[in-house]
């Protein structure tokens, strides 16, 4: 959801239910006994919340927090760790890179670690990894994905076998979407318009908020303290959809259209 982020002010979707119950997920991997598994789940679609809970609970937990890329190794996984701890030039094999970040973590065991895009790391064959460097720091480890990861983390039996807890992210309801608007929108918005709003969006809270900044827009230029369903012609409600291309910018040549 880094949208988002770089869109509203630090902390004004910590209200959100899906923020609120990922940073239950990480009290309770964080409070375990020493003896249970510390790896927690997150899963959910793309677009409800999940990176910016994980960030929200980051800036609470002083949790080292990275985001896999689609063209990550093993030993980028490592890096990526090792740079987030505050070491910035780690040299190495993989197996002493893994060494070095089981060292680290194992120094503030209570301090977790959030692997936000854990699919790629299942997909491209190295989930073995995350095992190894959970199960010999203990550390609290929380892993974040779409909503096929679970499915996915049961083929890899001893990893699966070290989750303690799971969280599915919920679309946003009708309060979630209000605590959104109040943050977003200078003006007063009726319940109709918004949940209209918020079936368009699917109850992703990025496409609600992309409706929302369009809804904002239109209130200030129209100088508005309240907006409804009846009153708003704003722009179209965001769906995630390409636009349909109106008939007037459409070019015809040569018999064709372009």
């Amino acid at each position: 959801m880094s949208d988002e982020v770089q869109k509203v002010k630090p902390g004004t979707f910590a209200a959100l239910k899906n923020v609120a119950g990922f940073r239950e997920l990480v009290e309770r991997v964080v409070e375990r006994s020493p003896s249970l598994p510390n790896i927690g789940v997150m899963h959910g679609r793309s677009g409800d919340g999940k990176t910016y809970a994980s960030i929200y609970a980051q800036n609470k937990t002083r949790a080292l927090r990275v985001e896999v890329g689609d063209s990550w190794t093993r030993k980028t996984l490592l890096t990526a760790i090792l740079r987030e701890g505050g070491l910035f030039t780690p040299k190495g094999t993989i197996p002493e890179l893994s060494e070095r970040v089981t060292e680290m973590l194992s120094a503030e065991p209570r301090r977790p670690l959030f692997i936000d895009e854990a699919d790629k790391i299942v997909d491209r064959g190295y989930a073995e990894i995350v095992r190894e460097i959970a199960m010999k720091s203990n550390v609290p480890v929380l892993l974040i994905g779409e909503e096929a990861l679970p499915k996915k983390l049961e083929r890899i039996e001893r990893l699966h076998n070290r989750v303690l807890a799971w969280f599915g992210a919920e679309p946003c309801d009708l309060e979630d979407a209000r605590k959104l608007a109040n943050l977003l929108l200078p003006a007063k918005i009726s319940d109709d318009l918004l949940e209209d709003i918020r079936v368009a969006g699917d109850g992703r809270a990025r496409r609600i908020a992309t409706s929302l900044d369009g809804v904002a827009q239109w209130t200030r230029s129209h100088g508005l303290q309240e907006v409804t369903r009846e009153n708003y012609q704003g722009p179209d409600l965001y769906t995630g959809q390409p636009a349909t291309a109106r008939a007037s910018r459409l070019i015809v040549q040569r018999g064709r259209t372009a």
